[in-house]
């Protein structure tokens, strides 16, 4: 594998939409397929499909560095031993709970769904259904109240509620902080609250992917191949420190139907393309 001056851009280029894909409602996985439609990497394609996934550890370095005083359940005071958060030890309970749904439906289908979904109509199609999710969602949230305003208010049943919701992102082109958002969103939790639980569950499901991804490609990785993750990370990692901060002040004042009517338009856009191209 040769890195050369092009290869590096192109990595950089992944590692941006990454970087604003992840946390944003729209599909991460869907928009890096997509982008390796045109973007062609010079990679074994054992190492472009681990690379696809693991790079989104620069993405989840960011949302723990950025909620660190929410998510560490310790708390060092003047004195030598630490005070323990339990609030925030329960809250990683429950994000336990909301991981398990995902965890076995993964286990079981991720190889099917990597040989036969992984196709641009399905990304399409994807896009569009949950972007009229969103938008109808958004609709009929005006007319009432969350019932769960806080991330401490969320309790074990709606956590678990919001982890069968998760399960739906294994399908690409879904969006796993779309599946979980639409979810809370339906359940009565706020924007807010629906959006920092989707960070709290994004750390576990996205070391578990990359350990999954890692363990099948192996341990053997060249100096290259680990230029090419570690560039790759890098990117993702400060994107998304920007995009996170941009998130979280825009879903204060506004909804999220812009990102629905965005996934309808790409939706659309790649299935036009894809169907006149075959």
């Amino acid at each position: 594998m040769i890195l050369d001056f092009m290869e590096i851009l192109k990595v950089i280029f992944f590692g941006i939409v990454e970087g604003i894909t992840e946390w944003l409602p729209i599909s991460s996985t869907g928009h890096m397929l997509l982008v390796d439609e045109f973007i062609t990497l010079n990679m074994s394609e054992a190492f472009k499909e681990m690379f696809l996934v693991v790079i989104q550890l620069g993405a989840i370095l960011a949302v723990v560095i950025m909620f660190w005083n929410k998510m560490f359940p310790f708390q060092f005071g003047d004195k030598t031993k630490p005070i323990i958060k339990k609030s925030t030890f329960s809250l990683w309970f429950k994000v336990v709970v909301a991981c398990i749904p995902g965890a076995v439906i993964t286990l079981l289908f991720d190889d099917y769904i990597e040989a036969h979904l992984q196709t641009p109509v399905v990304i399409g199609t994807a896009l569009i259904f949950y972007g009229v999710a969103f938008i109808i969602i958004e609709m009929w949230n005006k007319k009432r109240l969350p019932i769960i305003t806080k991330l401490d208010d969320i309790n074990y049943q709606t956590a678990f509620l919001i982890g069968i919701f998760q399960v739906l992102s294994i399908i690409p082109g879904t969006s796993r902080s779309g599946a979980t958002i639409i979810g809370a969103l339906l359940i009565g939790v706020s924007r807010v609250a629906a959006a920092e639980f989707t960070f709290f569950l994004a750390v576990p499901v996205m070391f578990g992917l990359s350990a999954i991804k890692i363990l099948k490609f192996g341990f053997s990785f060249t100096s290259t191949e680990l230029l090419i993750l570690g560039i790759g990370m890098a990117v993702a990692f400060t994107v998304s420190i920007l995009v996170i901060k941009f998130l979280m002040g825009y879903i204060k004042k506004h909804d999220f139907k812009a990102f629905g009517w965005y996934r309808i338009v790409l939706g659309a856009i790649v299935i036009l393309y894809f169907t006149v191209m075959s």
